[in-house]
């Protein structure tokens, strides 16, 4: 089953909202990477019936460490670098969209955002996960294209084992 199939537990506001933007950050900045997280970042049908985990805990890995990561998961050839850039530069731009709306969320005054409110800020970080994510297909696309049938299979089943991950860490 997807990990995007199985409903959010919301234990607490503030810990929702770090979650929530974890979640989406790393999901969005490079799937396979993110399932690597998911212990530390996801919630789960647990987290409502233990303590909230502390900040550090649940602190994802960095975008930079996502993209060394990825290469060397990918086995990038130097052949592939002008390419395999324009996907780093895409996980970095969105890295600093979300970023700029984790600020913009933090900036609220929480005890007077009304429920509306609320869903809206939700609304507009999956609206950036969803246009990240858009940006990051195409240009990992090309990227992939332009790879050999070997290390395209490497790819997919990077891409696949991580899913496996994400997925059964939520269930």
């Amino acid at each position: 089953m997807s990990a995007f199939s199985h409903p959010i537990v919301i234990v607490a506001p503030a810990i929702r909202s770090l979650a929530f933007t974890a979640l989406m950050g790393a999901t969005m900045l490079a799937m396979p990477l993110s399932a690597r997280a998911a212990d530390n970042t996801a919630p789960s049908a647990q987290a409502a019936a233990t303590p909230a985990p502390s900040a550090a805990a649940m602190k994802a890995e960095t975008v930079e460490e996502r993209i060394a990561t990825l290469h060397e998961d990918l086995k990038i050839t130097p052949a592939e670098e002008a390419d395999w850039d324009k996907v780093a530069k895409v996980m970095r731009d969105n890295d600093a969209a979300m970023q700029k709306l984790v600020a913009e969320k933090t900036a609220k005054d929480r005890d007077s955002m009304t429920a509306v409110e609320d869903l809206q800020t939700y609304e507009k970080f999956a609206r950036a996960h969803v246009e990240g994510l858009k940006s990051l297909t195409s240009s990992f696309d090309t990227l992939y294209k332009s790879m050999p049938e070997t290390q395209r299979k490497v790819a997919d089943e990077v891409f696949r084992s991580a899913g496996h991950a994400a997925a059964s860490s939520h269930g």
